[in-house]
């Protein structure tokens, strides 16, 4: 038969339940603060998705970098001196030339009338020359007869009447005969110096009259020399060495005069235009260094000219080529250009980060000691070049931060990520 429990083992078995109770409870409530307390996990990152740098000290080489052409430096527009009609074309682009290389033939008719008509008018004026100059000429001869004969006259006049004084001295002359003889004398000698001033006013004249006369004849001729350039310019010609670029204009076609018929520039002389970003240009002056990668060699060169003007966002920085052009460098071959802005001597820097500008401040993770997870730390940018960036302040030398980006791969307001 059952024995009726005692009322302390009764209560004893309720003291149980309630330190169990108060057990469970204090357990419950321990975890549940220990929950509260804990730091929420670091989300993974994969090791092989982001891009690992070291934070270095020394010489930091700023440049930039631009996407650019190869260009001639002496490139040669011929344009229509004479309006015609294009018969022949007689070579083509990439021909090589020299100044005498003809390019086009062309044709008017008017201009050929024209040059006949020049050199019939040459001619005529050729003729008036000559005769104009067989006159004066003439002329100043036979004025120059006449002086001659009075000066005869004169000699003959004066020797006459020395000859009688010395017979008037002795009684032998008479007086009145020695007065007729100098005063024939006197007015010779009067006429024979106005002989000789005609003869010099006259030698001027004619060197005047020759001159008008040369001028309407050289007139003629410099009309003539015109029309015939006129004539030969239907023959156009390269003008210099290099090679034909470009054929603006198709046979049959009339061209006016002014037009761009073709394009010659020199291959072998050849510059690099770079198109640089406006926000990177600012540091850029004339007389910097500069590389030129054509895909097939570099070249070193030397910054040029800065254009004034931005297009599209860009400046466009000439650079003179220094050294050998590599094998298949030609006008408008696509290459990549870098000018070098400064050498910073015994600075931090590390691999560009992306999104890391110039002069900013970022959040980039900072490795631990053990490389397995990475710290959110706040860097301060300085100065930057193409692949490196000055480190200002954040950072110490031999630390290792995470430079790519992981914007796609944890939250923005992560402080803390686990490689894996």
């Amino acid at each position: 038969m059952d024995v009726p429990r005692s009322k302390s083992v009764v209560r004893n078995k309720k003291i149980r339940r309630a330190i169990y109770l108060v057990l469970t409870l204090a357990t419950i409530g321990g975890v549940s603060f220990g929950l509260m307390k804990m730091k929420p996990a670091a989300p993974p990152l994969e090791r092989a998705t982001v891009i690992i740098d070291t934070v270095r000290q020394g010489e930091l080489i700023r440049q930039v970098r631009g996407l650019g052409t190869l260009v001639p430096e002496a490139v040669v527009w011929i344009p229509a001196t004479t309006s015609g009609r294009v018969e022949r074309r007689l070579i083509f682009a990439g021909t090589t030339v020299t100044p005498e290389t003809v390019i086009f033939e062309l044709s008017n008719p008017e201009v050929q009338q024209q040059l006949l008509e020049a050199e019939a008018q040459l001619k005529s004026a050729e003729a008036a020359y000559i005769n104009r100059k067989v006159e004066l000429e003439a002329q100043l001869l036979n004025q120059q007869a006449q002086a001659a004969t009075v000066e005869s006259e004169f000699q003959s006049a004066k020797l006459s009447a020395e000859a009688y004084e010395q017979l008037a001295r002795e009684g032998l002359y008479s007086e009145l005969l020695i007065k007729q003889l100098r005063t024939r004398a006197t007015e010779l000698g009067t006429r024979n110096e106005l002989e000789k001033k005609r003869i010099a006013i006259n030698t001027e004249a004619v060197k005047t009259q020759l001159a008008v006369a040369q001028a309407a004849l050289d007139q003629q001729r410099t009309l003539f020399e015109l029309r015939r350039s006129r004539v030969e310019n239907l023959r156009v010609k390269a003008g210099m060495n290099g090679v034909l670029q470009e054929l603006s204009v198709q046979e049959g076609e009339w061209v006016q005069v002014a037009q761009r018929l073709a394009r010659v520039s020199d291959p072998k002389r050849l510059k690099a235009e770079v198109r640089i970003t406006e926000t990177q240009a600012k540091d850029i002056v004339i007389g910097q260094t500069a590389e030129i990668d054509t895909r097939n060699g570099f070249i070193p060169g030397r910054v040029t000219r800065i254009d004034p003007a931005v297009q599209n966002g860009t400046v466009l920085v000439d650079v003179a080529l220094m050294g050998e052009l590599p094998l298949g460098a030609r006008p408008d071959l696509n290459v990549d250009g870098t000018i070098e802005l400064e050498r910073m001597p015994n600075v931090l820097y590390v691999q560009r980060p992306a999104f890391g500008q110039e002069k900013s401040t970022i959040r980039l993770f900072k490795l631990d000691p053990d490389e397995r997870h990475a710290e959110a730390t706040t860097v301060q940018l300085g100065r930057g070049s193409v692949t490196n960036i000055e480190i200002v302040t954040g950072l110490k030398v031999g630390e290792k931060v995470i430079v790519s980006d992981t914007s796609s791969q944890v939250p923005d307001n992560t402080t803390r990520v686990r490689l894996n």
